[in-house]
């Protein structure tokens, strides 16, 4: 039985066992990125290649290519492994483009603006 040293546990916890594998990257903006590792630092710096951003919103999403891309480590939130053998998202989702998904984001953001405005104006009734 061989003893694991410190170098080997650190190995296995870093990304190395991500390279050249298809990931998600959630960053601090609540972006999601996905691609594949290609080379990343100790500060969690990143590239990926082929990589695009899901956008959300409601039940539509649209993959919006980036090609190569370098992420900042002060931005990561979260990388995870993408399993390519599964389904993604659920059959309820609908793929639309990039024109649509970015009339949907406008959309939802001023419906947002809104009812932050609304609650704004609101203030003044004490509902407590």
């Amino acid at each position: 039985m061989s003893w694991a040293g410190p170098e080997d546990i650190y190995l296995s916890t870093s990304l190395a066992s991500y390279l050249d594998r298809k990931i998600l990257v959630l960053l601090r903006d609540g972006r999601k990125l996905m691609g594949t590792l290609r080379s990343f630092d100790q500060f969690a710096n990143a590239v990926l290649e082929s990589a695009c951003e899901r956008v959300i919103v409601g039940e539509q999403y649209c993959d919006i290519p980036l090609g190569l891309y370098v992420i900042r480590g002060e931005n990561v939130v979260l990388i995870g492994d993408l399993d390519t053998e599964r389904e993604e998202l659920p059959p309820h989702m609908i793929r639309v483009s990039e024109t649509e998904i970015k009339r949907a984001q406008k959309v939802e953001r001023e419906a947002s603006e809104l009812r932050g405005t609304m609650r704004k104006r609101m203030e003044f009734l004490d509902f407590d």
